[in-house]
């Protein structure tokens, strides 16, 4: 039975399993609460690719999810942050 993570995590199994795959514990949190499991990790395929968006574009989804150093990254970086996030 999987451990109670508090009302923060809504899907504990779900968490847990993606904490032994090595995902971070935000990253595993974002998994758990996205709603039924069968919706996640679908591939939705409409956001556009990061390389065609402005290096401001860039800044701002980093500060939405919280990337620290972001202001210093070159555009290369912040895309490597995004997708390691």
């Amino acid at each position: 039975m999987a451990k109670d993570h508090g009302p923060s995590v809504k899907d504990d199994e779900q968490y847990e399993a993606l904490r032994r795959q090595g995902e971070s514990k935000e990253k595993a949190a974002r998994i758990a609460n996205v709603g039924s499991r069968s919706s996640t990790g679908r591939k939705g395929g409409r956001a556009g690719r990061y390389e065609d968006r402005s290096k401001e574009d860039l800044l701002k989804k980093a500060r939405q999810v919280g990337i620290e150093g972001r202001s210093k990254m070159s555009k290369g970086e912040l895309i490597d942050a995004l997708r390691n996030h």
